[in-house]
């Protein structure tokens, strides 16, 4: 397990397959050929979209028919039913429920824009996530959680201001996620829900992926300090802390940190 991880933490940005990238991570808790049935999925759709996509030059025409095909055809939307269900997130249970989480979604739908050529990225937005498809010059925003519904500028003001109120209308709180931030991201959703389903055990094991997946997201490394020192493993988070401390530039959290370091090594 360990060295599949370190292998996707080696990987460049763009060398990382999101939905692949995603489905590993989710055999990590499930027997070796649990992937099967989803990756059967994700390539019908492909091939759906194969048949589809010559019709679809722009990214209104592309967007629409990824909303066609996921939302519609395959049925695809997000679980607002049981929101916080730990299967939301586990990329394997998604494409089986066709239910998930907006970044889970969201990560189907830019991969399959990806395998067509399109550009397509993961967009942060406050409490959400959205995909953005096509060029700087005219993009389109759509809703996976929502089986793709368009969203426009004046809808994702109101998103951002009921998450950031006092905000200015524009859309400076949003910002494309890179590849390995999306995947942390996924991990994130459910080491927090572990934890607040006092899963302790569990979240840590979720942020020690984290750290192996993504050992440069110092957020990772300090959860996972957190929980090892909960777990009475006090080598374990110093370890945690010396390796965050190694990615950290801010003045202030390295001081914090090496303060931590510090009494840590005086309890010893």
């Amino acid at each position: 397990m360990e060295d599949d991880l370190t292998r996707l933490g080696l990987l460049d940005e763009e060398d990382i397959i999101l939905d692949h990238a995603a489905l590993a991570l989710a055999l990590l808790d499930h027997d070796a050929a649990d992937d099967e049935p989803g990756r059967a999925l994700i390539d019908a759709i492909a091939d759906r979209l194969d048949e589809l996509a010559p019709g679809a030059t722009g990214a209104q025409a592309q967007a629409a028919l990824l909303a066609q095909v996921f939302g519609e055809e395959f049925g695809f939307a997000g679980d607002a039913d049981t929101y916080d269900d730990p299967a939301n997130a586990d990329l394997i249970r998604v494409l089986a429920r066709r239910r998930g989480l907006p970044v889970s979604l969201s990560i189907l739908y830019v991969s399959a824009a990806r395998r067509l050529g399109w550009t397509a990225h993961v967009l942060d937005v406050p409490g959400h996530v959205l995909v953005l498809i096509g060029d700087d010059a005219a993009p389109v925003m759509i809703d996976p959680f929502r089986r793709g519904r368009p969203v426009d500028a004046e809808t994702l003001a109101a998103m951002v201001q009921a998450m950031t109120p006092g905000s200015p209308p524009a859309v400076s709180h949003v910002a494309a996620m890179p590849n390995r931030a999306v995947l942390v991201r996924l991990l994130l959703n459910q080491a927090t829900r572990a934890e607040a389903a006092g899963q302790g055990r569990r979240a840590l094991t979720l942020y020690r992926r984290m750290t192996l997946m993504a050992p440069g997201y110092g957020h990772g490394w300090w959860e996972r300090a957190r929980l090892e020192l909960v777990d009475g493993d006090v080598a374990g988070a110093r370890a945690s802390l010396a390796a965050m401390l190694e990615i950290t530039r801010e003045p202030a959290l390295r001081a914090r940190i090496s303060g931590l370091l510090a009494s840590l090594a005086a309890a010893a």
